[in-house]
């Protein structure tokens, strides 16, 4: 075993599932394996735009964030189902948890995807069997394909999950770079999206080989210190570890949606802002979290999208704190042009446990107000055994995430 298990160097798996909403929904009713189905919002509305596709779909042109008049234009026989994100929380729930049966070292990364580190599982068997052991286990217990990517860290295990999907399983070494990875195109490589991607295309970098191969002192011009790190990437170098507790680790939280139909109508636009911080302010609570900057998003008819940012004295977690700083930065900001999409971001985040509330004259007057309601509720918490105020919208029968890129539940599989 000493020739996969390196005695100074690491195996890391990524584990990538395959079409991971649409396999879902072919899980749970059987009769949609084999059709050409999409994954969208409302087919009435313009937001319904497609999320994810079966493979049957994707030969047929389909392909995420593709509108549904076009994807349905390609493949007339195409199935749409709504998202059902309960059912998609549940089968990413069992899938970490047969990953974390094998190793503790597990990181999710999405609802759908997540780094294992192997090092220390050498008498389970080779990786190329553990790889195998869990894509059949996922298969036989989920009835969910997935692909694997095996490799001496976590950027080529990532690249190596790509390399074959639908049940793949790949092994990516250092020695395998000038073959496998240095001819792909430039944009195929993880962390580098399309405008990237075109800036570096400008200066005839096209393959991974010619990112390689670039000038280092042109690459930090271009994109400064992320030129370097993306080069050391594509040389197949990344230190960085398969971290348990890095999903705790959060820069902000935010929410955004796309309206039915382009508006400059203020009731149609305030009562999106309302929602939307309802959201986070949910999201914030179940986290624990409060931030001091607010940021909206505000993206036009013509795809226009300008961010504004506003900064607050003290931290803020409330519905309507975050409400009330967006809408002053939306009157501030707006062109008064019709609206496409609207977005509020908290960030400059801190757990509440390490933020000691110091209290100004106007937070004194404010707390004191509440006083009475603060001791009402301990009566009611007192006699009930709970606070029947306290009840998250996560906890609501029927409650739906509004995107899979919310990561607050990727822990839920540690929880008995």
């Amino acid at each position: 075993m000493s020739k996969w298990y390196p005695k100074n160097g690491r195996v890391i798996l990524h584990v990538d599932m395959n079409s991971f909403y649409a396999s879902v929904e072919m899980a749970y009713d059987p009769t949609l394996k084999g059709k050409a189905i999409a994954i969208a919002g409302n087919p009435e509305e313009r937001k319904g735009i497609v999320v994810t596709s079966s493979y049957e779909a994707r030969k047929k042109g389909v392909k995420t964030t593709m509108p549904l008049w076009e994807a349905r234009k390609l493949c007339p026989e195409l199935t749409v189902l709504r998202p059902n994100f309960d059912r998609y929380r549940t089968a990413s729930r069992e899938m970490f948890k047969i990953l974390a049966e094998i190793t503790p070292v597990v990181q999710p990364v999405s609802i759908d995807e997540g780094y294992m580190d192997i090092s220390g599982c050498s008498e389970l068997g080779s990786p190329l069997f553990i790889a195998d052991m869990i894509q059949t286990r996922i298969l036989t217990e989920l009835d969910l394909p997935c692909s694997i990517g095996i490799a001496p860290n976590k950027f080529l295990a990532k690249m190596a999950s790509d390399m074959k999907k639908p049940m793949g399983i790949t092994v990516l070494r250092k020695r395998d770079l000038p073959e496998k990875l240095w001819p792909l195109p430039i944009g195929e490589m993880y962390g580098i999206g399309n405008k990237t991607a075109e800036k570096l295309s400008k200066v005839n970098i096209q393959t991974i080989k010619d990112l390689v191969e670039a000038d280092p002192y042109l690459l930090k011009r271009m994109l400064g210190v992320n030129g370097e790190r993306l080069q050391k990437k594509a040389e197949g170098m990344d230190s960085s570890p398969v971290d348990p507790d890095a999903i705790h680790d959060f820069k902000s939280i935010g929410s955004s949606e796309t309206l039915p139909m382009d508006t400059t109508e203020e009731g149609e636009i305030e009562k999106l802002f309302r929602k939307l911080a309802k959201s986070v302010a949910a999201r914030m609570n179940r986290k624990q979290a409060v931030g001091k900057s607010v940021q909206i998003m505000i993206r036009y008819h013509d795809r226009k999208t300008v961010t504004r940012r506003k900064k607050v004295a003290e931290y803020i977690d409330k519905e309507e704190d975050i409400f009330s700083i967006g809408v002053e930065l939306f009157e501030k900001h707006w062109n008064a042009e019709p609206i496409r999409l609207l977005g509020i971001t908290i960030q400059d985040l801190a757990e509440k446990k390490d933020v000691a509330q110091q209290l100004d004259l106007f937070t004194y007057q404010k707390e004191a107000e509440k006083e009475k309601l603060y001791q009402a509720i301990d009566r009611l918490t007192e006699k009930y055994g709970a606070n029947p105020f306290k009840n998250l919208p996560e906890q609501r029968e029927g409650f739906q995430p509004k995107t899979s890129f919310q990561k607050d539940f990727l822990d839920d599989y540690k929880r008995p």
